[in-house]
């Protein structure tokens, strides 16, 4: 997916709002699930949360069955600082998606990175997620 088509999902993620459930029952028909996760980070926190994702957190996703299919952030920055950071994963189904999230939340190294990764305050002030099916004609499909 081009960085156009990211930020046009991440437009629509943010006029559609959350899910409901016939939009799980529409993903689970289309077969792989798209999840696409902006998360807000409180002033100043941003390199933190990069160097996790780099030194733990990526490695982890991959460890409990998930594709990182990219990683985003606004250029420029916008006024208020280096907030943002928008990523797409890339799950076989909802279902191995939810199985997936699961396990890793309960993994002890993601329990002791998270920890180690905060021991200077809070990182993330708030994370929307919205779920994403590819149309039959998408090269991700």
């Amino acid at each position: 997916m081009s960085l156009m088509g990211v930020l046009a999902v991440g437009a629509l993620f943010l006029a559609t709002g959350q899910e409901s459930g016939k939009d799980k029952v529409e993903a689970k028909a289309m077969g792989k699930a798209f999840e696409l996760r902006v998360y807000h980070t409180h002033p100043g926190r941003m390199p933190a949360l990069e160097k996790r994702f780099k030194d733990h957190t990526n490695k982890l996703l991959e460890k409990h069955g998930m594709k990182l299919v990219g990683f985003w952030k606004p250029v420029p920055a916008p006024e208020d600082g280096d907030t943002v950071l928008v990523y797409l994963v890339e799950h076989a189904s909802r279902e191995a998606a939810d199985k997936a999230w699961d396990s890793f939340r309960k993994d002890a190294d993601w329990l002791k990175a998270r920890a180690e990764s905060e021991k200077d305050g809070p990182i993330v002030k708030k994370v929307d997620v919205q779920w994403w099916g590819a149309t039959p004609y998408s090269a991700l499909r």
